[in-house]
C-alpha cells in the first residue's frame, strides 16, 4: 500500500517548520536580515566556471569553500559552500553580496565589522563565523593573485 502525499499539507508543514526555525533564531540573537540570509542561502553552492576554488576550516569545525569568478581584477561573482551553523552560513552569504562587483583590493578591505553590519546582529558566540568567512575570502583572493602572477 502506498501513502498518498497531500502537497498542501506538505507546504503547510514546511511553512510551520520555517516559522519555528525563524523563531528559534530570533530568540538566539539573530537579526531578521541574518535569518533571511540563512533561510534563503542566495550565494550558496558551486559556481560554474570559477577561476579559483579554495576552502578553509575554522577552529569550531565549520568549513567553507569559496568560489571566485574574476574578470579584469573585479569579482564578477562569488559563492560559498558552507558546512556549518546558521552564523557561518549567513556570514558567507552576506560577504558574497558585499564583495561582488568590487576589485580585488577593495574586496580585501571588507572586514568582520562590515559583514556584522550587513547581518545587523548575530549572537556574540557566533562572531568567529564572520571571521571564518572573511579569512576564506582573503585566502581565495590571495591564491587567485598568486596564480595570476
Amino acid at each position: 500500500m502506498s501513502a498518498i502525499i497531500n502537497p498542501e499539507t506538505n507546504m503547510e508543514n514546511q511553512s510551520t517548520e520555517l516559522s519555528d526555525v525563524r523563531e528559534m533564531l530570533l530568540s538566539s540573537g539573530y537579526a531578521e536580515k541574518a535569518i533571511e540570509y540563512f533561510l534563503t542561502k542566495p550565494n550558496q553552492g558551486p559556481l560554474e566556471g570559477a577561476d579559483l576554488v579554495t576552502e578553509l576550516t575554522g577552529p569550531c569545525g565549520d568549513t567553507m569553500k569559496c568560489y571566485l569568478k574574476v574578470n579584469e581584477g573585479v569579482i564578477k561573482d562569488t559563492k560559498f559552500q558552507v558546512l556549518g551553523c546558521p552564523g557561518a552560513i549567513s556570514a558567507a552569504m552576506a560577504l558574497a553580496d558585499l564583495v561582488r562587483g568590487k576589485n580585488l583590493s577593495q574586496a580585501l578591505e571588507v572586514k568582520d565589522g562590515d559583514v556584522f553590519r550587513e547581518l545587523v546582529q548575530i549572537p556574540d558566540q557566533k562572531q568567529h563565523c564572520i571571521r571564518l568567512a572573511v579569512k576564506t575570502l582573503e585566502k581565495a583572493i590571495r591564491e587567485y593573485q598568486d596564480k595570476s602572477l
